[in-house]
């Protein structure tokens, strides 16, 4: 090789790092960016299938829950779209289905432990007391 093609192998492989940082096609970065383009597209596929299968009132309240709780959100939308592609929906969600829905999601988080929202506490019996204090004076 002589120099002329080691010069211009690295001028190839600069301007290559060089879209690698600024986010364009080619090398590694080229993969990495096709996965950002696959996450739209499924979000898009996802809110496609959603509006298909939900009336507009459902629609709002799946909204509204995902602006409180983003993964309850999330595991209704799943169940929503593996109804859907079972075959089992007939007809488009009302507010009071997916009301139904929400239910049965939350019942069966509580029953798995990962509702989160249920806090516990727990306190020492026989330790401190306050009361200790005032024989001291």
């Amino acid at each position: 090789m002589s120099d002329a093609d080691l010069e211009e192998i690295r001028k190839g492989r600069l301007a290559q790092l060089q879209q690698q940082q600024q986010g364009g096609p080619g090398g590694a970065a080229g993969s990495g960016g096709q996965d950002e383009q696959r996450n739209p597209r499924a979000a898009e596929a996802r809110a496609s299938i959603l509006s298909q299968i939900l009336q507009p009132e459902a629609a709002d309240r799946l909204g509204r829950i995902r602006l409180v709780k983003e993964s309850r959100a999330t595991d209704v939308e799943n169940r929503l779209i593996m109804l859907a592609r079972s075959g089992q929906l007939r007809a488009k969600v009302t507010e009071e289905q997916l009301k139904e829905l929400l239910g049965a999601v939350a019942e069966n988080n509580e029953r798995e432990g990962t509702s989160g929202g249920k806090i516990v506490i727990s306190r020492r019996k026989g330790g401190w007391d306050d009361d200790d204090d005032l024989l001291d004076l």
